[in-house]
């Protein structure tokens, strides 16, 4: 895998990532994908929506991070941010459980579908630490070498902003927390929205109230955590 005119990537990102798309690991990545695809497996999101986390929020806008696991492995659900579904797709059990917490914690009417678009253009990086799979097998890719070049986003981030907020949801996210300096941002943590988890302590952790405080206490805005209709 090579950052040329092939991967659309914002261009702050591309300045701060550049370095990576000539390490073995993505070239090791992007034969893998290639092989993927030409034995005929599925994969998600597609092609364009892979760097979609990115190219959403700009590394200079970057004002919270967000960290998921691996996109959806349903037809039609990823589009490259984590927890997010496209438009017209059923709002998954996690998500939900997002929202439900946003009614809690803000009062905010849980919406009528679950793309959060909108989140990532406000500043929020919607990042999987993998962020391809195949259809129908979770995880799939999770050893390939995503999780090295996602752990440098997460270390670009880390150095290259200010008073970030670092929502780290369940066991897989709360491990990237070595990669983050807690004496510049904040770390909020709970067990994963999963409904497996999320009554032990993901419902009632109030870290959307929490982080508007920590931005506006920083000069920035608030995020509006409200969905607009599509």
């Amino acid at each position: 895998m090579t950052s040329d005119d092939r991967i659309k990537l914002e261009a702050g990102w591309k300045q701060a990532l550049q370095g990576e798309f000539g390490q073995p690991y993505m070239r090791q990545l992007g034969d893998f994908l290639r092989s993927e695809k030409a034995a005929g497996k599925v994969l998600y999101p597609p092609g364009p929506l892979i760097f979609n986390a990115l190219n959403s929020t700009p590394l200079d806008r970057v004002k919270v991070v967000i960290i998921g696991q691996d996109p959806y492995h349903g037809p039609g659900q990823a589009h490259g941010l984590c927890f997010s579904v496209q438009p017209g797709v059923p709002v998954p059990p996690s998500l939900l459980n997002i929202f439900k917490e946003l009614k809690r914690d803000l009062n905010i009417d849980i919406p009528g579908h679950g793309c959060l678009q909108s989140w990532a253009e406000q500043g929020v990086l919607l990042l999987n630490t993998s962020l391809t799979v195949e259809q129908g097998n979770a995880g799939a890719h999770k050893d390939k070498g995503w999780q090295t070049f996602t752990d440098k986003v997460i270390e670009v981030v880390n150095q290259h902003c200010e008073h970030l907020v670092f929502l780290l949801w369940g066991a897989h996210a709360q491990s990237k927390a070595r990669l983050i300096d807690a004496s510049k941002h904040l770390i909020l943590k709970s067990v994963h929205p999963s409904p497996l988890s999320a009554y032990r302590g993901f419902l009632g952790n109030g870290h959307f109230s929490r982080t508007n405080k920590f931005l506006q206490q920083h000069g920035q805005a608030a995020i509006d955590w409200r969905l607009p209709p599509l």
